[in-house]
């Protein structure tokens, strides 16, 4: 398969680099993370007035039209800097979704206003105990005019600022897709400090009355939208996870070539010269078994195998690279006031989210044994 991008989609990586590594220094990003949602509101507009927030909308929507594989490289460029931004629920989970389930009239009311960066819509794909968005625990009754959904989702970001959140919620006969208001009645919203710090929303519903202009979908055809967004999620996970491991393994090759003990670098020591080697590797790994989800997702092919194994990668990746980062860094490496601290947070919270590497691991070995198993049969 062929991972080569145009020039087009290098460009706008390229312009997606500059414009996050002027924004996200170590002081701007303490003074962001002081702030309740976390959330660098400059950086978002300036995403958007170069283009960037509409990479995978439509240019008859307010995007360009580049496609979800140039969405991951603006996501791994994201990791690479740690910019507090919400890139995956509200381009990712949310306008993905919307751009290819949703209504056209839909896609007229929302996405012009994501891409131009007047507009939050953000995504609830996550439950206690569940992160599988096609097999919602919130439930959903029919009503005049459309229905009333009560459930609670967790961690969403961006709750209070949105002007509807993507949600699924089962149904007597499948599930429903829904943009529900945050400010609609019977929502409470109820802050979650997660592991990078950052405070995200616990989404409490009942008996929510969502109109029927506000259901993006219903049954197999929502089943489909939330397969898709759950894919399209781990996918971009493991995107950002590339720029992330790749910064941390950066950082130590630098803080190992200066420090020195007994007269000379510390990277001159077989231990820890192959430590990094072994960051290296990791991270070209995980940046081609995510080109190859990415690109398959791009293309609209069956991804699900090809994503699994990315989402896999990058919870074991995520895991070895900070380990090994903070053990080549000594003391310092668990230093809260020095950049790599920031990187291992982050590598905690995408390692678990959204599936960890064990749980992956144990669904994808039952698919292959069930594929065997029926042929045996």
């Amino acid at each position: 398969m062929n991972f080569t991008i145009s020039e087009e989609q290098q460009s706008a990586q390229q312009l997606a680099q500059q414009i996050l590594s002027d924004f996200t220094d170590v002081d701007k990003l303490k003074v962001i993370e002081q702030q309740e949602e976390n959330f660098d509101t400059g950086l978002w507009q300036a995403l958007a007035k170069a283009g960037l927030l509409g990479l995978d909308i439509a240019e008859d929507q307010g995007g360009t039209g580049l496609g979800f594989y140039s969405l991951t490289t603006l996501c791994e460029e994201v990791g690479r800097t740690v910019a507090p931004v919400p890139i995956i629920p509200v381009l990712v989970s949310a306008a993905g979704t919307l751009r290819r389930f949703a209504s056209d009239t839909q896609k007229d009311q929302w996405l012009p206003g994501i891409a131009s960066g007047a507009t939050l819509i953000s995504a609830a794909l996550e439950e206690y105990n569940n992160d599988d968005p096609t097999t919602p625990s919130c439930s959903a009754q029919k009503m005049e005019g459309g229905y009333s959904i009560s459930g609670t989702k967790i961690c969403v970001s961006q709750a209070p600022s949105a002007a509807r959140i993507l949600l699924s919620a089962q149904t007597t006969e499948g599930i429903v897709v829904a943009l529900v208001d945050p400010r609609a009645a019977g929502v409470t919203l109820n802050a979650q400090i997660v592991t990078t710090g950052e405070t995200r929303h616990e989404l409490v519903m009942a008996k929510v009355q969502v109109p029927t202009e506000d259901i993006v979908a219903i049954g197999s055809e929502a089943l489909a939208a939330m397969d898709w967004a759950h894919l399209a999620t781990r996918t971009a996970l493991a995107a950002m996870a590339v720029g992330l491991c790749d910064k941390m393994m950066r950082i130590t090759g630098q803080y190992t070539s200066e420090r020195e003990q007994f007269g000379r670098p510390i990277a001159t020591f077989q231990a820890v010269s192959h430590r990094v080697a072994d960051c290296y590797i990791d991270v070209e790994c995980l940046r081609l078994v995510t080109q190859q989800a990415a690109s398959l997702i791009n293309e609209g092919h069956p991804a699900r195998d090809a994503v699994q194994i990315a989402k896999i990668w990058c919870g074991n990746v995520t895991h070895r690279v900070s380990q090994a980062s903070q053990h080549c860094h000594g003391g310092t490496g668990v230093d809260r006031d020095y950049p790599l601290f920031r990187y291992c947070q982050w590598a905690r919270q995408i390692e678990l989210t959204s599936g960890s590497s064990a749980q992956l691991t144990g669904e994808l070995g039952q698919t292959i044994c069930a594929e065997y198993l029926s042929k045996a049969g």
